[in-house]
């Protein structure tokens, strides 16, 4: 019999992980069928290029917690970004965005459908549940979505993006983090 010490965090246990999320996030319901939700998964170089970016943003407009959680996002092995298009869904009777009518929301492409964020937050809650039946630790971050766009991981059809850093060590990440 051989002794497997884990003491070190598990890579590819990891990567499976986030790969089922990614699954979760794509089979998740959407409105009328339409899927409007990309997902990729993140690590080594592309990590430190949104950690670095996420320090440029906390500089740039004094908001620290870009900093943190850039910090954050470096103690993690893997990140899942969830974002999703903005094409309204033709429910009418609707107003759930603040425009009386889908036509009217058309006019103003840069304000997202209530419907295309609703989704996302689905397919983001599917995600993570993932990765809590798996005792991984996570934490959604609009930061990590915010230096996403500015590094055009995505490409501009999806202007809404949200990131879920994961890590396996002894000492969550994500807890007990400091304000900022």
């Amino acid at each position: 019999m051989a002794l497997h010490l884990r003491q070190d965090e598990n890579y590819e246990a990891l990567k499976n992980v986030a790969d089922r999320m990614a699954i979760a996030a794509r089979t998740a319901p959407k409105t009328r069928g339409k899927d409007v939700v990309q997902i990729a998964i993140v690590d080594g170089k592309e990590i430190d290029a949104l950690a670095d970016d996420m320090e440029k943003i906390a500089e740039e407009y004094n908001m620290a917690f870009f900093a943190r959680d850039a910090g954050n996002l470096r103690n993690s092995q893997l990140a899942v970004l969830v974002g999703c298009e903005i094409k309204v869904n033709n429910l009418n009777p609707c107003g759930m965005c603040g425009f009386a009518d889908c036509a009217t929301k058309s006019e103003h492409s840069e304000i997202p459908c209530v419907f295309n964020t609703m989704d996302m937050g689905i397919a983001i809650g599917s995600a993570v549940s993932v990765a809590a039946d798996a005792r991984v630790d996570n934490r959604i971050m609009y930061t990590i979505g915010q230096s996403a766009k500015r590094l055009k991981l995505f490409d501009d059809s999806i202007p809404v993006v949200c990131g879920i850093p994961i890590s396996a060590k002894s000492k969550n990440p994500y807890f007990d983090r400091k304000k900022k």
